[in-house]
């Protein structure tokens, strides 16, 4: 069994993309490079547009990644204003509309009976994600990242 979530463990790679798909599409990257220069002469274009194409390829890679990323902080987002709104008291309704998107994915890690005081803090004092992540105490775990 793996050991509990917390601010030390909590990044996580996607093995499929990060282990499979980006270093395949270096390395077709790379050999088109070098087929390109060990055989110029020969389809020179041809050789040109492998490159364009492998680079082609790599940008698709990280634009997809980069949409399920930005679709995952949007839900975060909205989850996290629920939230708030749920645990904080009325009167502070107006520290959720203070806080920035990277505030509230680092907020998502705070338990309940932290994230009030924990709110309060980063609006207060400008908390990076970094900050906030370090400042929970009852880690709430997010096994569900893309």
């Amino acid at each position: 069994m793996s050991a509990p979530q917390s601010f030390k463990n909590h990044t996580r790679f996607d093995p499929p993309f990060h282990f499979t798909l980006m270093p395949l599409l270096l390395l077709n990257f790379g050999f088109s490079i070098y087929i390109a220069i060990h055989h110029w002469p020969e389809h020179p274009h041809l050789h040109l547009w492998w490159i364009v194409m492998a680079v082609v390829f790599i940008l698709i890679a990280g634009n997809g990644r980069g949409s399920a990323l930005k679709a995952q902080d949007r839900i975060i987002r909205l989850e996290e204003r629920l939230r708030l709104t749920a645990l904080l008291p009325a009167d502070e309704h107006h520290l959720i509309a203070k806080l920035e998107p990277r505030q509230f994915i680092a907020l998502r890690f705070a338990s309940d009976d932290e994230l009030p005081a924990l709110t309060r803090q980063a609006v207060a004092q400008n908390l990076d994600p970094k900050a906030i992540k370090q400042s929970i105490v009852n880690w709430r775990p997010d096994h569900n990242r893309v």
